[in-house]
């Protein structure tokens, strides 16, 4: 636990108590049904598969949690399942990014009240304010709420300015951020935050193109909705990561490598990365469910084709 100075909501300094956060956290799959309901019961379930296969963490409401399809309510009821769920077992990162700086507060307080253990905030999505309104947007949230803040770092999703690695440390060295994900498909944006040695910054790499990688060069942590399926071996990868065991960790990514190139090489024609990780637990005894639209779920002959890879990787019997 590290205490890092913040200037607070009145203007004072005050000390907020930092978690030395490190491992394997997924952003949590939200479960709808078929007519895009939301399944509390499912979702909750999905935690406790998540918790079980030895994830350090969580995010609710992250992408892959489709934040973006839910109104704030639902933002909010998903937020407090997964707490009510996780039952202090691994700490909870709400997402609770908004375009809109007030929004993005009112979130983060309720969120707060909720009982997450800290907040995961997206850059402002869509339109593009300037550099100096990017920052300040987390300067201003920083002041209306004591949660330690993630800057979440994707400015492909949000069509928002890129910061450098530099602006990204000059706000943990000032308190504002604690922890960043780092949603680039190069590791480049992880080594220049790391080469950087900023005190207390916990850099977690978030995306499925290149953990090894990032790990090696010594990422804290993994986050991507890659880990809500095939969770043991994300979690054995990190393992071995930390161990510095690159032999095992090799072969970790080479069993899962195929499942991220499913998605990114389009190997069984357009789909989407949720569909396949839905379908994907379907297909290990797990509730998969649906995703809103406009997201599809896999036709019967992706369906059949996943199945045939996952039995050649070994993660069902032929």
């Amino acid at each position: 636990m590290v205490a890092r100075r913040w200037r607070g909501p009145k203007g004072g300094i005050a000390m907020l108590a930092v978690p030395d956060l490190q491992g394997v956290f997924p952003p949590a799959l939200t479960m709808f049904n078929a007519n895009g309901d939301l399944d509390e019961g499912a979702t909750a379930r999905h935690i406790d598969y998540l918790i079980s296969c030895g994830v350090h963490g969580l995010i609710a409401c992250g992408s892959s949690g489709e934040f973006i399809a839910l109104t704030e309510a639902e933002r909010l009821r998903v937020i407090g399942i997964v707490i009510q769920a996780a039952a202090g077992r691994v700490p909870v990162y709400a997402g609770t990014g908004h375009y809109s700086t007030r929004l993005t507060i009112e979130l983060t307080q309720a969120a707060e009240a909720l009982g997450a253990a800290g907040a995961i905030v997206i850059l402002p999505y869509y339109q593009r304010p300037t550099r100096l309104g990017l920052l300040g947007h987390y300067h201003e949230l920083r002041r209306h709420t004591q949660l330690p803040i993630m800057f979440y770092d994707n400015p492909h999703n949000a069509a928002s300015l890129a910061p450098t690695s530099a602006e990204i440390a000059e706000l943990a060295t000032a308190g504002v951020v604690q922890s960043v994900k780092s949603t680039h498909e190069s590791i480049v944006p992880v080594q220049d935050l790391l080469a950087l040695d900023t005190v207390g910054l916990r850099v977690f790499y978030g995306s499925f193109h290149a953990p090894l990688e990032a790990l090696m060069c010594g990422a804290h942590g993994w986050i991507s909705g890659f880990l809500n399926f095939l969770t043991r071996d994300c979690v054995a990868l990190y393992t071995a990561a930390q161990a510095s065991d690159w032999s095992a960790a090799r072969q970790v990514w080479r069993r899962l490598l195929p499942f991220k190139q499913l998605y990114t090489h389009q190997i069984f024609g357009p789909l989407d990365d949720l569909a396949i990780y839905r379908a994907g637990l379907e297909l290990l005894g797990q509730h998969g469910g649906y995703s809103r639209r406009p997201f599809q779920p896999l036709t019967e002959p992706q369906r059949v084709a996943l199945t045939a890879l996952m039995q050649k990787q070994g993660y069902l019997p032929h």
